[in-house]
């Protein structure tokens, strides 16, 4: 909006040709809340019109312009001067001149290329928004309205599982699979714990999901790491011999795509961690990278996919 909105002398709204039937979904906001934005893919055509009311009919607005934007968008919060245009599109509506009375502009991005997926973290978001600009010679006026886009994969041909044996020399040895190493998010992880030596007398055991966010690249990366479920799967001492089934629905918890080297800006991975406790509080764990999209079908139902891939062994 105008930075002197007393000078205002009318108002910009952005409305899409398609907005009673088109797909709303929830996402985060940089505050932490959720609200609710229309939906697009990929490839889709982004259409609809830009209004100019003025606020005192009969009174004539000069401006030197009127335009549409289309933008995707990366934001680092620690460098908020400079916004990463990934996406920059742009019609104009209107030439130079004068506007008398209300108007309505049409507008029409088609087959919009939408690379990435909208993501709001710790310290980054991308998004993408339509801006609509009535310029003026001091203070323009202007309107922005956010979308939200889904990328989509197809099921991997492949899509084995994954072993592993971990463990303390001479006190602990344990064997634990997940039947496949790829998930969408509201998949479900099915495995099982075997527990081959056990001369450490545990008392709990838990699969944590961690997210890793990473901006920035060099000697400025930062780091955030945000625990984003626990899940119980034993409260007791196990023995020798003894298996444990694992069931984790992934469809309860509020997991972002997996992101890697967006833009050359940031990446967002995701770690399942094997925890064990034992009776004097000390923590034995695996942990497990792996990554994924929120499933959410689309236009051809293709999911957005999990990938996962094995992390090397810690004994």
């Amino acid at each position: 909006m105008s930075f002197f909105s007393f000078g205002q002398s009318a108002e910009i709204d952005v409305v899409l040709n398609d907005a009673e039937t088109r797909k709303k979904v929830e996402h985060k906001t940089e505050d932490g809340k959720k609200d609710k934005y229309f939906l697009f893919y990929d490839g889709e055509t982004v259409s609809g019109k830009v209004n100019v009311t003025l606020k005192n009919p009969g009174k004539r607005l000069e401006h030197h312009g009127i335009k549409i934007e289309f933008v995707g968008q990366i934001e680092l919060y620690y460098d908020r001067g400079n916004h990463h245009e990934f996406v920059s599109l742009v019609k104009d509506l209107a030439r130079p001149g004068e506007i008398t009375q209300s108007q309505t502009f049409d507008f029409e991005f088609t087959h919009v290329e939408k690379p990435y997926e909208s993501y709001t973290g710790q310290n980054v978001k991308l998004r993408y928004f339509l801006r609509a600009t009535v310029i003026r010679r001091l203070n323009d006026i202007n309107k922005e309205l956010d979308i939200v886009v889904h990328t989509l994969s197809t099921y991997p041909e492949l899509n084995s599982s994954i072993k592993m044996e971990v463990g303390i020399e001479d006190c602990l040895h344990i064997e634990f699979e997940y039947n496949k190493s790829k998930y969408h998010l509201k998949d479900v992880i099915v495995g099982k714990i075997y527990f081959l030596l056990v001369r450490i007398k545990i008392k709990h055991m838990e699969i944590d999901i961690i997210k890793r966010e990473t901006t920035g690249t060099g000697p400025s990366v930062y780091h955030e790491n945000d625990t984003i479920a626990k899940y119980e799967i034993m409260d007791g001492a196990p023995v020798r011999g003894e298996s444990i089934p694992i069931r984790l629905f992934l469809a309860g918890y509020d997991l972002t795509p997996t992101m890697r080297d967006i833009n050359k800006k940031f990446s967002v991975r995701y770690y399942l961690n094997l925890v064990l406790i034992d009776e004097e509080e000390r923590r034995y764990f695996k942990q497990q990278v792996w990554g994924g999209k929120n499933k959410s079908e689309g236009p051809r139902g293709h999911p957005r996919a999990v990938f996962a891939e094995e992390a090397p062994a810690l004994t």
